[in-house]
């Protein structure tokens, strides 16, 4: 039965080409949200009617803010943004060159400055939520050769905290939500269920997000 939690609402979803992309647009279709759905390519994005496409490099200043004003235009005001966009790379620290290192932090912390950014412009007079995608490796430890990794994703951490003391007083919300590994249902493996992050995901951009403004959710599962 769908539910009427986000009606009238509209979510920004980044990698919404992605498995978790994926679910997170159809999890909140489903709570009658409008979602504008970011991704590199159309490839993946769930059709229906209250799915809006916007292509872009997130990994490029202007492309970003050029998807955000189109979403403005087209879709409304940004309620609550979720950045799914990131990547793993493990490698030992002598053989991970400058290329190695300046790829993961663009892809895992540039592109979240850049779309967090972008949303706290488009949210900073009506307040909103944001919920970005963080990991152990950031909120808990660094991890053998996953310097890089882990750099970025404390990074994440880190920005997602100033944001809550920068624009508390607007109405703006920024959570971390860390998953260890992701269940697709495809898999044995000890994790947490992908259906599991998209409700949570839900509850940090409902109203009881300001509740616990600059949370970090550490969504192990059963990995620990």
């Amino acid at each position: 039965m769908m539910s009427t939690m986000f009606e009238g609402k509209n979510i920004v979803i980044t990698g919404a080409g992605g498995r978790l992309g994926q679910r997170l647009v159809h999890g909140f279709i489903e709570a009658g949200a409008t979602v504008a759905a970011v991704n590199r390519s159309d490839r993946g994005i769930p059709v229906h009617d209250r799915v809006q496409p916007f292509l872009a490099d997130l990994s490029d200043e202007a492309a970003v803010a050029d998807a955000f004003a189109q979403i403005a235009a087209q879709v409304g005001r940004v309620d609550a943004l979720v950045h799914t966009v990131g990547m793993w790379d493990g490698r030992p620290l002598l053989e991970t060159t400058l290329a190695d290192w300046q790829k993961v932090m663009t892809i895992n912390l540039t592109s979240a400055f850049l779309c967090t950014r972008e949303a706290v412009r488009h949210m900073q007079d009506g307040g909103g939520r944001i919920v970005l995608i963080g990991a152990g490796q950031g909120v808990d430890r660094g991890r053998s050769q996953q310097a890089a990794y882990s750099a970025s994703k404390a990074g994440v951490l880190r920005l997602a905290e100033a944001v809550t003391e920068e624009y508390a007083d607007a109405g703006i919300t920024a959570h971390i939500l860390a998953p260890s590994m992701i269940l697709f249902g495809d898999t044995s493996d000890k994790g947490v269920p992908a259906d599991d992050l998209v409700a949570l995901t839900q509850t940090l951009c409902s109203e009881l997000g300001a509740a616990v403004n600059g949370a970090t959710i550490r969504a192990y599962g059963t990995m620990r």
